[in-house]
């Protein structure tokens, strides 16, 4: 075996060790929808070489290219059509900034750093990193679908939130009495938008309100992490009880005519006959005569 070959095979194998050991390294990022990820690279130049020197390009999961460094200087013309003008390239970090991230950026990516020398681009860095994206739900909002009536103790409520991912867990109503907690399982509806593929949440629910003094109803939303809440829907049912009784004792009542719509009586100590008379009602033209 000649010193070529033998240098070749060394190279080879310091090649497939360098790869096996950068490709190990991987890393998760998160980023918004909308909003600015980052996909890191983490090559630690420790031999000071010049970007003059270096080819750094990214690419997703069907390698499409994302972003090229060509010996210091972008190089457009190998990023795909879905990545021109969203890229920016942090050079003291070494992470590259994906802006306006969609649902669909989701996936892995990969960086890779070679040198350039005069026998050509010799490897010497590479990373994968998945990228996830999420997005924030509105708050949970309850909407009264049919109020309670006099004759019945059912009040219908829909809760619903709007343009989140990814899809949540569970959708539920809470209902709270002075004694007690109730949770209240029901079917989640949801529709996925085609294009932002983003979720709309709802549920809907009839409650037969328990006889309590007050009663505090509330929609939670259970993501992957966290809980959202809706603002408390309160009842007060003695004091909607109360109403309702007024409002039927009201109706029941006869009616008291008041002072001015009273008889006002007229007593008559003389008269041309010498009787007195007692008259009740507006004064007639014979009590005018008779007072004067």
């Amino acid at each position: 075996m000649g010193i070529c070959d033998s240098t070749m095979g060394l190279s080879n194998i310091l090649l497939g060790m360098a790869l096996l050991i950068s490709g190990a390294a991987s890393m998760t990022s998160q980023g918004y929808f909308n909003k600015t990820g980052e996909l890191p690279c983490h090559f630690t130049n420790s031999q000071n070489i010049s970007l003059d020197e270096l080819v750094v390009f990214w690419q997703d999961q069907d390698k499409l290219v994302l972003y090229e460094l060509y010996r210091g200087k972008e190089n457009p013309q190998n990023v795909h059509p879905k990545y021109k003008g969203r890229t920016s390239f942090d050079k003291d970090n070494w992470t590259l900034k994906l802006h306006n991230i969609q649902i669909k950026d989701m996936g892995s990516y990969q960086c890779f750093i070679h040198h350039k020398g005069p026998k050509g681009l010799v490897p010497m860095y590479h990373m994968g990193s998945e990228l996830s994206v999420l997005a924030n739900f509105t708050q949970p909002e309850i909407m009264v679908t049919s109020n309670r009536t006099e004759n019945s103790g059912i009040i219908n409520l829909t809760c619903s939130s709007v343009q989140g991912y990814p899809e949540p867990k569970e959708m539920y109503f809470k209902l709270k009495t002075e004694n007690s907690t109730t949770k209240y399982d029901t079917a989640m509806k949801k529709s996925q938008n085609n294009v932002t593929e983003l979720y709309n949440i709802s549920i809907s629910l009839s409650f037969s309100v328990p006889e309590a003094s007050n009663v505090s109803i509330t929609c939670v939303l259970q993501l992957e992490s966290m809980e959202l809440h809706s603002l408390p829907y309160n009842i007060e049912t003695n004091k909607m009880e109360r109403k309702e009784s007024e409002q039927a004792m009201e109706r029941l009542q006869p009616h008291v005519p008041e002072k001015a719509d009273e008889a006002q009586c007229v007593n008559i100590s003389k008269t041309t006959s010498g009787d007195k008379k007692h008259t009740c009602g507006p004064s007639s033209p014979d009590t005018l005569l008779a007072r004067d």
